[in-house]
């Protein structure tokens, strides 16, 4: 039997044909999709940048960058004079002569230097290798640019305690004391310690593209440190240079060399009579004890040291400044 079908009446969809067009609509989707997300970024990205440009240019620095073999070191200075303390921020700290605020104001009777390393505050963001020896190297160089007064004081926050450690043993009749803010002690270990890799830098690309900003636009706490002791205008400029500095170069080779400075240091301590005060931040977790114990095995050959055990979390200087710099003042005192 001849099957006949009336002209103009609607065909039955072939479902062969139907299963060669759903991949191809779903990939044109997918495309314009992917299109529109490169749109939002680019644009994104822009404004980012434009905003970032616009900061800069209407908010005056602090500071004074120093030039060095190795590039520009931004530092700051409280301007007093007094026996010099150089303070070094914790890893990542987007600003730190802003982070160390608190406790510059409390120790008005020295002579205050915050070196913010490569990476950090307004010094350049890209710079050499970041060892445990280029570091020291660098500040070095800083203060011997600047004619700080010999000897002066080193206190270093966090990773810094690597730093100030491999620092007193590179230049010891230049170091008067060391003073650590809850700082990272090297761990004992004998195993080796790998190369960093090449890879993508995700903090950058979040920094870039502007998601910094806009997180910390809508929830401004996330930026911002717990403590009462900032005024508003310091809370405005981290925040803001949070978003500039956030994941930069210098910092992502830092982080990534952490096992590597750690190893380098293995059976390192400070030098016998190089007075030694260490603070402690009692966060009410089984870490405080461990942190103590580390801190106390590094110091048991140091003639002259102090463990002093503050409440609070790790960045000790946001919430206990006064303490600590009566503490510091008195620790001093008794070993000029």
């Amino acid at each position: 039997m001849r099957l006949f079908t009336r002209r103009g009446a609607r065909q039955s969809p072939d479902p062969v044909d139907n299963a060669r067009k759903k991949p191809r609509r779903r990939l044109r989707i997918a495309g314009i999709s992917a299109l529109v997300a490169l749109g939002l970024v680019l644009a994104s990205t822009a404004a980012n940048g434009l905003l970032e440009q616009s900061e800069k240019s209407s908010i005056s620095p602090y500071g004074e960058r120093i030039g060095i073999s190795s590039g520009q070191v931004n530092v700051y200075r409280n301007g007093h004079s007094g026996q010099p303390i150089v303070l070094l921020s914790g890893l990542g700290t987007p600003a730190p002569a802003l982070d160390f605020s608190p406790l510059i104001r409390e120790l008005g009777s020295f002579d205050v230097i915050v070196v913010e390393g490569f990476g950090y505050g307004y010094s350049d963001m890209n710079a050499g290798e970041r060892t445990n020896r280029n570091i020291s190297t660098e500040l070095h160089e800083v203060l011997t640019k600047l004619h700080v007064e010999q000897p002066y004081v080193l206190a270093g926050h966090s990773i810094a305690g690597f730093y100030t450690l491999d620092y007193a043993n590179r230049y010891p009749a230049e170091v008067a004391a060391v003073i650590g803010i809850d700082a990272t002690v090297p761990k004992a270990t004998s195993e080796p310690a790998g190369e960093p890799q090449p890879g993508i830098n995700w903090e950058r690309a979040l920094s870039v593209t502007g998601v910094v900003r806009n997180v910390t636009a809508i929830a401004p706490g996330l930026a911002a440190p717990d403590s009462d002791a900032y005024s508003a205008d310091e809370l405005e400029r981290m925040r803001l240079m949070l978003s500039w500095n956030f994941g930069n170069d210098a910092v992502a080779d830092e982080t990534s060399r952490i096992a590597a400075n750690a190893a380098a240091l293995r059976g390192v301590r400070y030098p016998d009579a190089l007075p030694v005060l260490a603070f402690i931040a009692d966060d009410k977790t089984d870490s405080t004890s461990t942190r103590t114990a580390a801190t106390q095995d590094l110091l048991k050959n140091v003639e002259h040291h102090e463990i002093v055990t503050l409440e609070g979390g790790h960045y000790l200087h946001w919430t206990q400044a006064r303490r600590m710099a009566e503490t510091i003042t008195a620790f001093l005192g008794k070993h000029r």
